[in-house]
């Protein structure tokens, strides 16, 4: 069994995610220690929980110690079981850091799998459902993994109630050079239980500020009945992507705003991936091995190469130019 200090590096719940996911694709357990130590609220919070609890079902794992707040936990995987699962995370949290949990473990399913997820879709602190779908995927596809993905219903804070359904099939992963790919610029902009200007403002003012940096752009808009009100925007490029949320007290415009100017600042400093996505394509290139190259290196990427150098024994080099090179010949 395989130890890991939760308390690392930035210490947040990407540890907890990655190490459990990790050890249900390589059937190695692991106990993970001072989980979430240093944050205001210690421990495993109700989105970790679900998590894993998820996780140990498909890959009918043992679990101990997974409960709310709990700071030391112990994961013994099994057999990786194909079918069709049905997560409710409960109220908003995120839906995509569930499925960034079971994705690596379920490219070693026995069979087809389907999961059925239910929370939040556009949180903050978490992945877009529509980065994860334009931006994270098609990157991780390059990896050899075999997934598709369907939002059915938005779900915003504090009720969630978002329906989402992931469908994998066994993958066989293989290294991949992650290029740049310089294409039109996309985007959605949505709202849901708000009037239908709020989206449109959001991208009437990405546009105008992708346009005065020289860039033009297409945004999708769209509406939806939602159990909570709210509302955002997701642009991306090839597999650079950003997006912001809208809250209460914060114009529309300056949420477009905020989205283009990151997208923006991506975009002219001519990576092949994103900040965020440096640090989701870990597993993939530590697993299979790889390349390619970000503006800078997060913590979160720093934490998640550590987690996945201590349970696969693998090594994950940067080397540092006009933009970072994350490289690594995979575990073998």
């Amino acid at each position: 069994m395989i130890e890991i200090d939760g308390s690392y590096g930035e210490g947040g719940g990407q540890i907890v995610r990655t190490s459990v996911a990790l050890s249900a694709l390589t059937g190695i357990p692991v106990r993970i220690k001072n989980i979430r130590r240093n944050r205001p609220r210690p421990g495993l919070a109700a989105q970790h929980v679900r998590a894993i609890e998820a996780l140990a079902r498909i890959s009918r794992a043992e679990m101990r110690g997974v409960h709310l707040e709990s700071e030391e936990i112990e994961f013994i995987p099994g057999r990786i079981s194909a079918g069709s699962y049905d997560v409710d995370i409960g109220t908003a949290g995120s839906v995509t850091l569930l499925i960034q949990c079971l994705l690596p473990a379920l490219t070693a399913a026995e069979g087809p799998v389907t999961v059925t997820v239910r929370g939040g879709t556009d949180v903050r602190w978490s992945p877009t459902v529509d980065y994860l779908e334009h931006v994270a995927l098609p990157a991780m596809r390059l990896f050899g993994v075999a997934a598709s993905f369907r939002c059915e219903r938005r779900g915003y804070y504090p009720r969630g109630g978002g329906v989402v359904v992931l469908s994998t099939r066994p993958s066989r992963l293989r290294h991949a050079r992650v290029e740049r790919i310089d294409e039109g610029i996309r985007g959605i902009s949505h709202c849901g239980s708000l009037p239908e200007h709020v989206a449109r403002r959001q991208a009437d003012a990405a546009l105008e500020l992708l346009r005065e940096n020289g860039y033009e752009a297409g945004i999708d808009i769209q509406t939806v009945n939602s159990s909570s009100p709210g509302s955002g925007i997701t642009l991306w490029s090839g597999f650079r992507g950003s997006s912001a949320l809208g809250e209460r007290g914060v114009r529309a415009e300056d949420v477009g705003r905020e989205a283009a100017n990151t997208l923006i600042e991506e975009m002219r400093a001519g990576a092949s991936v994103d900040v965020h996505l440096a640090d989701q394509l870990i597993p993939y290139i530590a697993l299979a091995g790889g390349e390619y190259t970000a503006r800078e290196i997060s913590s979160h990427t720093r934490t998640n190469i550590w987690t996945a150098q201590r349970i696969l024994g693998c090594r994950i080099d940067i080397d540092e130019g006009e933009v970072f090179r994350i490289h690594s010949t995979g575990s073998g």
